[in-house]
């Protein structure tokens, strides 16, 4: 298939998602004959691979990750990826741990430019700024209106970030409503800010 999206996740029916994805043809993407495959990825994963008669544009690759991504929701999916095939040729590159921080240093981000630190549980640590995390995949401390500092710990250490996949990024932020992240002190704020 040449133009195509897919429906990417563990714990979903692949055949039961089947009627959902064919209704995207009211948006004239799909043809009458359209073919799709079911298959298993390498992670494992439950894969619903549906052909596009034509590659989309950034706009309509959005508005049909969103309407997908509405509709799993409806049925009571959250965990899932929707993966939707662009024209753009992409250079990979997948880091863990140390080699991502050797390549990138430390992602830092201060909203102030001042360098801000604080004292959480009795040693002191740097505000706003997202490092390599202990229980989750990065950690961050951030003071809250009150004046307290919390760690916020947030990212899936066993899932690769691949927001350099245009089609990735987009359905990562339509999943976490990166439009509206929240306050600093959540995780999707940090997330969405990662993505």
């Amino acid at each position: 298939m040449q133009h195509f999206f897919s429906i990417i996740g563990k714990d979903i029916n692949p055949e039961s998602l089947l009627n959902t994805a064919m209704s995207e043809s009211a948006i004239g993407l799909l043809e009458d004959q359209t073919t799709y495959e079911i298959f298993e990825d390498e992670d494992d994963n439950q894969v619903l691979r549906v052909e596009l008669h034509r590659s989309l544009d950034s706009t309509e690759a959005d508005e049909l990750a969103e309407s997908l991504n509405e509709k799993l929701k409806a049925m009571g999916l959250n965990e899932f990826d929707i993966e939707i095939s662009t024209d753009e040729t992409l250079d990979e590159e997948t880091l863990e741990g140390e080699d991502f921080h050797s390549a990138y240093d430390v992602m830092w981000f201060n909203e102030d430019e001042n360098l801000d630190e604080a004292e959480y549980r009795g040693r002191k640590v740097p505000l706003g700024k997202p490092m390599q995390g202990d229980v989750k995949k990065f950690k961050v401390y951030v003071k809250k209106p009150n004046g307290n500092v919390v760690k916020v710990n947030f990212g899936d250490p066993n899932m690769r970030i691949r927001k350099s996949n245009p089609a990735r990024r987009r359905s990562f932020r339509a999943r976490h409503n990166c439009a509206n992240p929240g306050p600093r002190t959540k995780a999707r704020y940090w997330s969405c800010r990662k993505w």
